[in-house]
């Protein structure tokens, strides 16, 4: 599933959301430098943010597909499993990873971010936590609970508290590398307006959409875009970006 979002790269650029300009200044004032290897990094999507505020950004990704659009982009990417890449002797400031950190084993990754990672230098994984409206969070539901009767998808709204899990996994395997000092937890909230087809035009992004047989694909979709028409055309998502960071600690 992790490499399933190839199949669209272009979709999942133009319609995935980025993350708050807080969460990337926080960041980049918390780390020792400008140099910035981003995990998981798809498209490019963060990558993109932090070089405008000022970093050097490298990309790591699994998925060719997802790579050669982000180098389309501007961004410099290296094709691998991040468990598996190879700093090669290169020491960066930070390492990150948007919605992606939960592809990669928490406590390889952190001991492959320690051996990428000047003393000082920061992790810092982080998710989207998104709830629509409370009425339309409801006619969502229903419309996956009919389309897909049994079959666990992705709920239509994942509060920030679904993601204390990722985030309490994050934090163990910080703890287990050995190599960093405390992991703190960020949280960011923030909003974000939606046309009817804008949202459906992320909806298939989800590594699980794959999986979803065509006519319920289709059936989805069409009861997704029913019920924000019935809202009036357009909504407000409410976003919580949360993060785990951690210093790198020692001399080497």
């Amino acid at each position: 599933m992790a490499e399933s979002f190839g199949t669209d790269a272009e979709r999942y650029d133009r319609a995935r959301p980025g993350y708050p300009a807080a969460l990337v200044q926080r960041i980049r004032a918390a780390c020792p430098g400008a140099e910035i290897v981003d995990v998981g990094c798809g498209t490019g999507i963060a990558a993109r943010q932090f070089q405008a505020a000022g970093a050097v950004v490298l990309g790591v990704d699994p998925d060719a597909r997802m790579a050669g659009l982000a180098r389309q982009r501007g961004l410099e990417v290296e094709v691998a499993r991040f468990e598996d890449w190879d700093p090669d002797g290169r020491a960066f400031d930070a390492v990150i990873a948007g919605q992606a950190w939960h592809w990669v084993d928490p406590a390889a990754g952190a001991a492959k971010a320690a051996q990428a990672l000047r003393p000082g230098g920061l992790l810092a994984v982080f998710w989207n936590a998104f709830e629509p409206p409370p009425d339309l969070n409801e006619a969502f539901a229903g419309v996956y609970r009919q389309a897909l009767p049994g079959v666990p998808v992705p709920r239509p709204a994942a509060h920030a508290s679904a993601y204390a899990g990722l985030c309490a996994k994050a934090a163990d395997g910080i703890r287990q590398a050995g190599t960093f000092g405390d992991p703190e937890q960020w949280r960011f909230d923030w909003d974000r307006p939606y046309t009817r087809d804008e949202y459906l035009d992320q909806v298939p992004t989800a590594g699980i959409w794959p999986r979803i047989p065509p006519a319920a694909q289709q059936e989805v979709l069409a009861g997704l875009g029913a019920a924000i028409d019935a809202a009036g055309g357009s909504f407000t998502m409410h976003y919580a970006t949360v993060a785990v960071v951690a210093a790198r600690t020692g001399d080497a």
